[in-house]
C-alpha cells in the first residue's frame, strides 16, 4: 500500500460515520439505503461519506440489477491493520530491549518508585 493510499484510509476512518459505516459493512454488503436507515441524515450525506470510502479504496459498488450495494473491501483492512501491527512490534521490541537493558543494570520500577 502505497502512503498516499495510506493517508486516504487513516483519514476516511477518522470519522466516527464512516467507522461505523464499515463496521456496519463487516455484516455484508448493503446498499446506500441501508446503510443510511439508523442515521438522521439524507441519503446524499450518507453516499458522500461512502464515496470518501471508496477514494480511500476501503469500499467499493457494483450493480447487482437494480441495486448497488457497497462492499467492504477486506485486504485493504488487512493491508491497514498490518501497517499497525508492524509499528506495535518494533515499539514493543524497543520496550522489550529497555526492560532487558533495566534488568542488566539492575534498576526497576520498584526501586526507582517504592510503594
Amino acid at each position: 500500500m502505497d502512503d498516499d493510499t495510506l493517508s486516504r484510509a487513516f483519514a476516511a476512518l477518522a470519522d466516527p460515520t464512516r467507522r461505523d459505516l464499515v463496521s456496519r459493512l463487516t455484516l455484508g454488503d448493503a446498499t446506500v439505503g441501508e446503510l443510511a436507515a439508523p442515521y438522521e441524515m439524507s441519503l446524499q450525506a450518507v453516499s458522500k461519506h461512502i464515496a470518501v470510502l471508496e477514494s480511500a479504496a476501503l469500499v467499493t459498488r457494483r450493480r447487482d440489477a437494480q441495486r448497488r450495494p457497497v462492499h467492504l473491501d477486506a485486504e485493504v483492512l488487512g493491508e491497514l491493520t498490518d501497517w499497525i501491527d508492524r509499528h506495535r512490534r518494533a515499539v514493543d521490541e524497543r520496550l522489550d530491549r529497555l526492560d532487558e537493558l533495566l534488568q542488566t543494570t539492575g534498576t526497576t520500577d520498584d526501586e526507582e518508585h517504592p510503594s
